[in-house]
């Protein structure tokens, strides 16, 4: 179990250092360019992540093809508002508010699967946006498109897990995971049509580093959860946040306040509570697979 909390660790770092690849982008090419390269890279995955009978067909083909649509559209929404959001946002920040993602699992949980939750995840819910107003303080600082983006990214990314939790017990691993790099390749390859903007060396280079870390990510991620179980190894997102206050700090020179501090503790706070009380009151955890 320890080899795969610490594939977990390993897993979101090189998530993490994607990430900063993309942001060193500095918004020189466009968003949705970058989560071309990047989805089509991450493709690179898959002969690691195709499992022993497993059919390449099934990359496109699933059980449950509405489920693989919404996941499709959500990865591809999610990977674009990310980039907007780290072009935008000391990274640090932008985590903090990417990760209302389970808050934003909590309230879907009620409105699509009909779950019951009760006071202490809702207490959560509340304890989380009240994190996002410490973070913003609207009204006393410039909100942008960066905060828009980095919010939209958490609720792309909590409709994708409501549809992965829907359809994690049908589907096989190749298929979960290439919904989102097929849907990103294609629904932003469309957007490219209209404008193409052919990258330099050193663009080339960061985006090598933002889709090959991405993939490794994910390979290493599929490793941790066949050596622990999948609850295990989903707090393991968490030091995501740890990454980013560093690589912001050391790449890009961002500078962390007090109150912003504060805010990012009460969000991941209750996101890690929320966390929690979906193991004990749900166990959903035990009827998939996490890619």
């Amino acid at each position: 179990m320890f080899k795969g909390v610490l594939l977990g660790f390993m897993a979101f770092a090189a998530y993490a250092l994607s990430d900063a690849f993309v942001k060193s982008l500095r918004g020189s090419l466009p968003a949705y360019e970058a989560v071309f390269f990047g989805a089509a890279l991450g493709l690179t995955a898959l002969p690691f992540i195709k499992a022993r009978g497993d059919r390449w067909r099934e990359v496109l083909v699933a059980q449950r093809r509405g489920l693989y649509l919404v996941r499709a559209i959500a990865g591809a929404v999610g990977s674009v508002a990310a980039v907007i959001a780290f072009t935008a946002l000391p990274m640090a920040e932008a985590f903090a508010l990417i990760f209302l993602l389970p808050i934003f699992v909590t309230m879907l949980s009620v409105l699509v699967l009909k779950e019951h939750v009760g006071w202490r995840r809702w207490s959560a819910v509340v304890a989380g946006f009240i994190g996002v107003l410490v973070v913003l303080r609207p009204g006393f600082r410039a909100l942008g498109i960066g905060h828009l983006a980095a919010i939209i990214c958490g609720l792309a990314g909590a409709i994708s897990m409501i549809a992965l939790r829907l359809a994690g017990s049908h589907e096989k691993r190749l298929t979960l995971y290439s919904a989102g790099m097929v849907g990103s390749t294609l629904l932003t390859g469309v957007l490219m049509l209209s404008r193409f903007r052919w990258p330099d060396l050193h663009q080339w280079l960061l985006l090598l580093g933002y889709g090959l870390l991405a993939a490794l990510a994910a390979v290493l991620l599929m490793l941790a959860t066949q050596k622990a179980p999948a609850n295990h190894v989903a707090p393991t997102q968490y030091s995501q946040m740890l990454w980013a206050v560093l690589l912001g700090y050391v790449l890009f020179h961002d500078e962390l306040d007090w109150p912003m501090a504060v805010g990012i503790a009460i969000i991941l706070g209750a996101g890690m509570f929320t966390f929690v009380r979906e193991e004990k009151v749900t166990r959903w955890w035990k009827r998939m697979r996490m890619v």
